[in-house]
């Protein structure tokens, strides 16, 4: 599921961040050996996302901590519901808290997000992705929320994939010269990337098609219509991606038009956490 190094290491930085040298709160009123409860309370509705990641930060904080789980990953939560249980010290219970909920209402709000835009194009066969607008150091989480809520992942990096957006295409020259500089590029450096070229209009599509050697076409601020002439023209020959601006209320005559990907980065980087807490059970 996850880069393990990569997630001690988000693990480690971020409790540096949050404990230092110690919770003063907590080991300053409370016995050390004071045992206790807490459990995850939802209070909202939406999708549960980043339970390995609160089993993680736990064990992190305190190997001998124990969640019980009653929710699943990727399940409709609302209001009341209680997502799991953890027990130990409640020392540490309580110095685990706030990046356990920090890391669990954010990846939920995006994994709800992101439900809502695949539920608003469901029974066409269009894939709803993410962008690389992401929380600095915090993409791979953000992406696999993506996943547990339904999208896909578009390339994690600049080093994946290589994307000709409008930039490196007028800084270039053009369409034409970019596909031939990228295709020579992987050629001389022996990299086998996927390669999609951004077009802004009709003829940017047909420069393409013309060029070859790419694996999919952005179209980027297109309308609805101009996307499915799009897509006509290109007929299959390569994967077709639609973006820019694109909302929940626009999103599915985009998707009728019969584009393959829509790219949406609003569904990370304008997302509203889920209020979720941690309260202790006593008795």
């Amino acid at each position: 599921m996850f880069n393990q190094e990569e997630l001690d290491l988000f693990i480690t930085n971020a409790l540096h961040e949050d404990v230092r040298e110690g919770d003063h709160s907590s080991l300053a009123s409370i016995d050390k050996n004071t045992q206790g409860k807490a459990r995850l309370l939802v209070k909202d509705s939406g999708i549960l996302c980043g339970l390995e990641i609160a089993k993680a930060i736990f064990q992190k904080v305190d190997s001998n901590l124990r969640m019980e789980i009653h929710i699943t990953e990727g399940s409709a939560i609302q209001y009341g519901d209680i997502a799991f249980h953890v027990f130990g010290s409640a020392i540490s219970i309580l110095t685990a808290e706030r990046l356990v909920l920090n890391c669990m209402q954010r990846m939920s709000g995006i994994a709800t997000k992101t439900n809502e835009y695949v539920q608003a194009i469901s029974g066409t066969h269009t894939k709803v992705i993410d962008t690389r607008k992401t929380t600095p150091n915090l993409r791979f989480l953000e992406k696999y929320a993506v996943t547990v809520g339904g999208g896909f992942n578009h390339r994690f990096g600049l080093y994946d994939m290589i994307m000709l957006k409008d930039n490196h295409i007028d800084f270039c020259g053009g369409i034409t010269k970019a596909v031939q500089k990228v295709l020579e590029y992987l050629k001389v450096n022996n990299l086998d990337l996927r390669i999609e070229v951004e077009t802004r209009n009709i003829e940017n599509v047909r420069e393409v098609l013309k060029c070859g050697g790419i694996h999919r076409i952005m179209l980027d601020n297109f309308t609805p219509e101009k996307v499915k002439e799009a897509v006509d023209l290109i007929n299959g020959k390569y994967e077709t991606e639609a973006s820019g601006g694109i909302t929940l209320e626009t999103i599915r005559p985009y998707a009728e038009a019969g584009v393959d990907f829509i790219s949406v980065g609003a569904i990370t980087h304008s997302v509203r956490s889920l209020d979720l807490s941690l309260k202790a059970e006593i008795g």
